[in-house]
């Protein structure tokens, strides 16, 4: 079925995307999961082609796309290609920039958004601790003012692009008698004293997003780190919540259809008995299942960013395509690494490792249990 989601502009986009991924970043991928991190020439690359700074104003460098649906697309064609850099750098110019141009006081954002457009700063966005996952009301972190500035100490886990970010965005409690609206935002510099990070996270899957544990000494923050107002954070993390989880529905689906599609492929070309094993009746109506089932939930999944790029997606509507996306990307690819048989299971092959990398999206941005509990709630139960 034809997408009617994308003009021309937007496929336009694509194209340069494509070619741009295709040329200087598909090629290095080994090199990125060898070494646990993007290098920092592609991402000064990736400032060079736009990708990174649709969120972000003319006026201090950025595209300022002012249409998610570009968002969409430069996330497609990074899943495509691999679900680690779909992630990293989905983390930087999808997620964390907007609480940089929304929130930021001018002297930082004249500071850092030129340099995060230019992939000269690389963005990451600490919320996840180690005591705690999803339970964000709950976070220990906690930061003190001194004078005009911010002591904050505390931890964080799990954080992609932690372990080279230049710049984070930083959830902590200014107020230990409140829960939810005790918590605020920090803009950090990764340069301050007091600042540490942990060694690269071994993870099962998505080796080329380097993910890292980050740490607070007594980091002495400026009064304008401050995003938004005291107190605050709880607030702007929920309002930033859909676009996150719409955007981990364009990559899971994304990513799981490229996947499937070169696993058809490989269908038509690998002979068991004589025949191709994509002829066996019971391959054959398996594929054309999850043909569909990628299909039915790219129209929800686009719907969605419809939605989002006009009057807001809600957090509801936002939570079903994360989860269900989510969902559909680890059955899609679990049964194509049943149909690769044992070379499905060997890291050579892309099947093996995408089937790895999908697993961690039922989990992140909110677990698939949480997106329930969301819906749930919807319904007044």
């Amino acid at each position: 079925m034809d997408r009617s989601v994308y003009t021309d502009d937007h496929e336009q986009f694509r194209k340069s995307v494509h070619d741009f991924l295709e040329r200087q970043v598909a090629p290095r991928v080994e090199e990125f999961a060898e070494h646990k991190l993007i290098a920092r020439d592609v991402w000064r690359a990736a400032g060079e082609q736009g990708v990174l700074g649709l969120e972000i104003p003319e006026g201090y460098g950025g595209g300022e796309a002012g249409d998610y649906r570009f968002n969409a697309v430069a996330t497609e064609e990074l899943a495509a290609v691999n679900a680690a850099l779909a992630s990293a750098f989905g983390i930087h110019f999808d997620i964390a920039t907007p609480y940089v141009v929304d929130l930021a006081a001018e002297s930082q954002k004249q500071q850092w958004l030129p340099r995060m457009a230019a992939g000269e700063a690389v963005a990451a966005i600490a919320m996840t601790e180690p005591s705690g996952g999803s339970d964000l009301a709950n976070l220990k972190s906690t930061a003190v003012r001194d004078g005009s500035d911010w002591i904050l100490n505390g931890a964080k886990t799990f954080i992609t692009n932690g372990y080279t970010a230049d710049i984070v965005v930083v959830a902590a409690r200014t107020d230990p008698e409140k829960r939810s609206k005790g918590i605020s935002l920090f803009l950090v510099d990764s340069s301050l004293p007091g600042f540490e990070r942990g060694r690269k996270l071994d993870k099962v899957g998505q080796p080329e997003a380097d993910t890292a544990e980050l740490f607070f000494d007594d980091v002495r923050l400026p009064a304008d780190a401050l995003l938004g107002e005291p107190g605050m954070g709880f607030v702007a993390m929920m309002e930033r919540l859909p676009q996150e989880r719409v955007g981990a529905a364009v990559a899971n689906i994304a990513h799981a259809k490229q996947i499937l599609h070169e696993t058809i492929e490989y269908a038509k070309e690998r002979k068991a008995f004589g025949n191709s094993i994509g002829s066996f009746q019971h391959n054959k109506f398996l594929l054309a299942e999850l043909v569909t089932k990628i299909e039915v939930a790219q129209a929800y999944v686009d719907a969605a960013v419809v939605e989002h790029a006009g009057a807001g997606l809600s957090a509801v509507d936002a939570a079903k395509a994360k989860w269900w996306s989510a969902q559909v990307q680890n059955e899609v690819l679990d049964h194509c690494v049943q149909l690769h048989g044992g070379y499905g299971y060997m890291r050579e092959y892309r099947a093996a490792r995408a089937w790895m990398d999908a697993r961690v999206t039922k989990i992140w941005a909110g677990s698939n249990e949480i997106m329930k509990e969301i819906i749930g709630r919807d319904l007044a139960l």
